[in-house]
């Protein structure tokens, strides 16, 4: 592999020959973000460009084997790839389950042949994929779960609902957890599949949100096919592959606390907006506020580098995935409070979900979902207080 300086320079001429201008300016609203699939439709030829350009590198997921599309990197080398484009401010070139949830599960668990098939794919942005996760009586006690899969010989059959599915209406796959052994223990006898969401049988309803914006639906299964192949690791042990993939979406979720590449400093708005006194912005709380949210997310980042180091030197996530989460989702809601604050009764503006305006309080309401998803905020602090302080 390339040394680190070299990879650099060569890195870093590649990022401003090949990123468009339009993909350094800071993220406006959701649909500037680029989900990729089979129905996205691309805002812009730079956003189709910056796309292609990174998924023939394997950068979309730079971490990945390079037999499966990716970039081969190692963590020295990411780090220096993610250190490019915070530099020039660059956006992610795609924004994926494939790649956070379903992808590092596949890694470990799946068949080559399951590798072969969507691996790839994901990588160049092809295929949307969806969650199938939490039910009507299953959410944090997820193992509860009763959507039933059944064997038909040469294939399984589908029953059952799920709910809460992000962008379930825009999903090319689901990866679904599945009850396959009725009489088995509470946490046995389930499994993790995959299918093709066109599948005959499978149907979605959206949820409606306080926000205006409904990026949830309820999923429905109707004697859907699900061909056996489709199995990730072995039928009837999907909780252990469940457990690893929370780990990645607890990872996901906790990085909303991070600010992503492209998108302006928070000072640098309140700056913006508020305009500046002696060289300061005049509010002495308002900057003690960001000051702290900054050092803040600035240590939840450095702490999860070090986190990956951990795991790429043989460690386990495991329970640490519980402390990005709930720190990941505090501090995003501070920095929408903190928005709010700085646009003042600018920030009440009711536009279209999809105007610039219109996205402030719509994004406040959104984050406080984020104390719920993937695990409430309560049962993190359960997890953490369990398996990482060892309190009774």
């Amino acid at each position: 592999m390339t040394q680190p300086k070299d990879f650099r320079t060569q890195g870093r001429a590649w990022l401003e020959n090949n990123c468009p201008a339009d993909m350094r300016s800071p993220l406006q609203t959701e649909a500037d973000l680029c989900w990729g699939g089979r129905r996205f439709r691309f805002q812009s030829a730079d956003q189709e460009t910056w796309l292609r350009n990174m998924a023939e590198k394997g950068w979309t997921a730079p971490g990945w084997p390079r037999e499966y599309g990716g970039g081969g990197l190692d963590q020295e080398h990411l780090k220096i790839l993610q250190e490019e484009m915070h530099r020039i401010g660059a956006r992610a070139p795609l924004y994926s389950f494939g790649i956070s949830m379903i992808g590092p599960a596949l890694l470990k668990y799946g068949s080559e042949k399951l590798k072969q098939q969507h691996l790839p794919p994901i990588v160049r942005g092809e295929i949307r994929w969806a969650q199938g996760y939490s039910e009507p009586n299953a959410g944090s006690d997820l193992a509860s779960l009763q959507a039933r899969l059944e064997d038909r010989g040469d294939h399984y059959v589908l029953n059952g609902s799920k709910i809460w599915t992000s962008y379930g209406d825009l999903g090319d796959w689901m990866f679904c957890l599945v009850r396959s052994d009725s009489e088995a223990p509470k946490h046995g006898g389930i499994s993790l599949v995959l299918f093709d969401m066109a599948t005959p049988g499978v149907s979605t309803r959206p949820i409606r949100l306080i926000s205006g914006k409904s990026p949830f639906t309820e999923t429905f299964f109707d004697n859907a096919r699900v061909e056996k192949d489709q199995v990730v690791g072995e039928l009837n042990n999907g909780w252990t592959v469940a457990k690893y993939l929370l780990t990645h979406e607890r990872e996901m979720i906790g990085g909303s606390g991070l600010r992503p590449s492209g998108e302006e400093p928070l000072g640098r708005i309140a700056a913006r907006v508020l305009g500046l006194e002696s060289g300061q912005l005049a509010n002495p709380m308002l900057r003690g506020d960001i000051a702290r949210l900054e050092i803040d997310s600035e240590a939840l980042g450095l702490t999860m580098q070090r986190a990956r180091d951990e795991v790429k030197a043989g460690a386990s996530l495991g329970a640490t995935s519980s402390v990005f989460k709930y720190i990941g989702t505090e501090l995003n809601m501070r920095r929408q409070e903190l928005l709010m604050a700085i646009h003042g009764l600018a920030s009440l503006d009711w536009s279209g979900p999809d105007s610039a305006a219109g996205r402030l309080p719509r994004a406040w309401l959104r984050s406080r979902g984020n104390s719920i998803e993937g695990g409430t905020s309560e049962i993190q602090l359960n997890i953490i207080a369990k398996h990482i302080l060892g309190l009774p």
